[in-house]
């Protein structure tokens, strides 16, 4: 399992993931908040499954060191 998400994809995850959480605590939006669980937690581990069976990568890709 690699890491396939960037830095600013990964904050949104994030972010969305915990106002969605937030909005199912609060009960505004229930249960349906509660799914924001999964981009709380692809935010987190930086991997995302359907970014790998799509073959998307928002990652940056490491320069190799050639000397």
């Amino acid at each position: 399992m690699t890491i396939n998400e960037g830095m600013i994809d990964r904050g949104i995850r994030i972010i969305l993931g915990i106002v969605l959480i937030w909005l199912a605590v609060a009960g505004i939006w229930s249960p349906w908040g509660w799914i924001g669980i999964l981009p709380l937690a692809t935010g987190i581990l930086g991997y995302c499954a359907l970014y790998q069976v799509l073959g998307i990568k928002t990652c940056p890709m490491k320069k190799a060191n050639h000397s």
